[in-house]
């Protein structure tokens, strides 16, 4: 699995959006119903939907935010075969970061539960897609502290 980060690429390639959320200094992670293993929010592109209405679409689904702040910040790409892209082709998404203040108080999605951690997992089994998402966390964290 090859993920690469890029300041900017066509739109219309755009098929995924993720959002690295946090919450009061805590990680904001869902566990989907039929998995045990952690993910950011996010999902795919609807046709006709700007990619930034896809990050808020499924920010607001996955985790109930209500009130929140969601900016780009930058475009990624995965090569390589995995449950949402089985062709292996390079697929492209823009990566998002989002501060939720307020979320609802059940959850209507395909997400068991939203989890506020004091840290990441570590271990690459606590992930739904290990060589993806700490690779996309580790790409924020860059751009905001160092870049």
């Amino acid at each position: 699995m090859k993920v690469r980060f890029y300041k900017h690429i066509e739109d219309h390639l755009l098929k995924f959006a993720v959002i690295v959320a946090t919450s009061g200094g805590k990680w904001v992670l869902c566990r989907h119903k039929e998995r045990n293993t952690l993910e950011c929010p996010g999902g795919h592109r609807k046709r006709r939907e700007k990619i930034l209405d896809t990050a808020k679409r499924e920010l607001v689904e996955e985790t109930g935010a209500l009130d929140y702040h969601i900016e780009p910040v930058c475009v990624y790409s995965v090569t390589g075969q995995n449950r949402v892209n089985p062709s292996g082709e390079e697929a492209f998404g823009m990566l998002y970061l989002a501060d939720i203040k307020t979320f609802r108080k059940k959850l209507k999605s395909e997400m068991a539960e939203v989890l506020l951690m004091d840290n990441l997992p570590v271990q690459s089994d606590q992930w739904t897609y290990p060589e993806i998402q700490p690779k996309l966390i580790q790409e924020v964290l860059y751009r905001e502290y160092c870049g």
